[in-house]
């Protein structure tokens, strides 16, 4: 697809798309929440926003708050104290990050543990963008909107992503700061690449201009034939949350194809909207991964693309799983986060910023051959990101600190810092757009480029109350597609008749 497709598509889409998150945002019709929150666990569950405390208005003592997240996190807990104590936080406020298993489904176990029994300890948390929704909904996690300055609502609300601001709103509140966002891409063995013949300047086009699947399917055939003791592409192709939230979102947007249709259905209502997982683009997706993985190629529908470049090991990957391989030299091409170009970019314990390439995820058809496009079809890009939140059983002291905290992340030095301590990305476009970004981070310098792609182009995944119980049925059934335990058109009728239910039962 060439750039002058892309630009379009992308200018396109971002207009659709805010204008819809917006009015979503505004009147919390777009998460699907309307009616469904409850109360419970100390929260403010009203709608009308009275401005919390301000910044600074924590005691003279020591006050130590705790910030359950993950064990990557952890591991810049001095930098991250460092940066919040630049950044107006009061020197007598320490923030403990606690460490957390790198699967995000079981923090959010744990979390709902510690939330229930309405313990006041951790003071704030990490959640995943895609599970924030059903805390809302439960009551567990405080009104924002009642705890922090209009000022800085106001700000989270205008300047941040859109699709990040809606997954931590409900009926107009905001219960979530935004912390960082993430973006896939394909990150490659560069080195690898030129010498099976490929030149420096298709390399750099690759990095901004989103290539067809057939396209890089022979890429990485051609790069395996160079290379024949190493495997072709990797990614994330187990039963667990990163695949209905991700990848499979991003293999079937690629070819048009959507969960429930229209862009502005992802967030509901739900009952009220169709349900599209068993139409024809989503089945193809799925067939073309069977393809790579199996080199399975009915009738030659997939003579033109190149089979068996992924190793069946894939319908076991998770994050960690898949990128160990790709880091120690085992494998050539490789969808992840932006967190594993911090370590794979790292010429000590990855493989350094001279063998290291990015790309935006392959497309499957135009969003002008899509259904459903523009917004689905063309560039594929899962919306991934992580908010913090407030414990509203906290005592009052630790709330003012905490405060404190989400104020200083706010600031673009901070999210700048965090981007360069380990690629956590800012949730902010200006910022993530910005020349003090390229100047002051390192390791993702080199790849803003690729990651502002697929930034422009981010699908969400459909975040409603409902969402967990469909996710579970979307992760078993595809993952049974890839293994070849059912065909693509069985597994997809089955997902179409469950998630189907699970939407008249839960109907607003």
């Amino acid at each position: 697809m060439g750039s002058e497709t892309d630009n379009t598509r992308s200018s396109r889409r971002q207009f659709s798309r805010r204008q819809y998150l917006q009015t979503a945002i505004a009147s919390g019709v777009g998460v699907g929440l309307a009616g469904c929150a409850g109360g419970g666990g100390g929260g403010d569950n009203g709608s009308e926003s009275s401005g919390g405390s301000s910044s600074g208005s924590t005691s003279e003592s020591e006050t130590t708050i705790q910030f359950a997240s993950d064990d990557t996190f952890k591991g810049q807990q001095s930098r991250i104290n460092e940066l919040l104590h630049e950044n107006g936080v009061s020197d007598n406020v320490t923030v403990e990050i606690l460490g957390g298993s790198f699967v995000s489904s079981g923090r959010k176990n744990k979390y709902g543990n510690i939330l229930s029994a309405s313990q006041q300890q951790p003071t704030m948390f990490m959640m995943d963008n895609g599970w924030t929704i059903p805390f809302i909904a439960r009551g567990q996690i405080a009104n924002l909107s009642n705890e922090l300055d209009d000022s800085l609502v106001s700000t989270i609300r205008e300047t941040y992503i859109d699709t990040m601001v809606a997954t931590a709103t409900q009926n107009g509140d905001l219960y979530g700061v935004p912390l960082f966002a993430d973006f896939p891409v394909v990150q490659y063995r560069k080195d690898k690449v030129l010498e099976a013949g490929y030149s420096e300047s298709e390399l750099e086009t690759w990095s901004t201009e989103s290539m067809s699947w057939q396209k890089f399917s022979n890429v990485v055939a051609d790069t395996m034939e160079s290379n024949p003791e190493m495997r072709g592409y990797n990614f994330q192709g187990a039963a667990y949350i990163g695949l209905s939230c991700c990848n499979f979102v991003e293999i079937m947007s690629a070819w048009g194809g959507s969960y429930f249709g229209d862009f502005e259905n992802l967030f509901g209502p739900i009952g009220d909207r169709p349900v599209t997982v068993n139409e024809e683009p989503v089945v193809q997706a799925i067939n073309m991964i069977r393809h790579f993985i199996h080199d399975e190629n009915p009738n030659g529908q997939w003579d033109d693309f190149a089979g068996g470049i992924s190793p069946e090991p894939v319908v076991q990957y998770k994050e960690e799983s898949s990128r160990k391989p790709f880091t120690n030299g085992e494998v050539l091409f490789h969808r992840n986060w932006p967190y594993a170009i911090n370590i794979n970019a790292d010429s000590e314990d990855g493989l350094g910023q001279e063998k290291l390439g990015t790309m935006p995820i392959p497309y499957g058809v135009t969003p002008e051959e899509s259904k459903y496009g523009p917004e689905i079809g063309g560039i594929p890009a899962a919306l991934g990101g992580w908010h913090v939140t407030l414990n509203p059983n906290a005592p009052d002291e630790k709330k003012a600190a905490a405060q404190e905290v989400m104020e200083a992340l706010t600031k673009k030095p901070v999210q700048i810092g965090l981007a360069d301590a380990g690629g956590w990305l800012p949730p902010v476009a200006d910022t993530l757009r910005s020349d003090e970004l390229k100047e002051n981070t390192s390791t993702v310098s080199p790849h803003l480029d690729s990651l502002a792609v697929a930034a422009e182009n981010a699908v969400p995944r459909p975040v409603t109350v409902v969402w967990p119980q469909q996710a579970q049925q979307v992760n078993s059934e595809v993952n049974a597609a890839f293994k070849q335990e059912k065909s693509a058109r069985e597994a997809m009728d089955s997902l179409h008749n469950s998630l189907t239910t699970l939407e008249e039962q839960n109907a607003q």
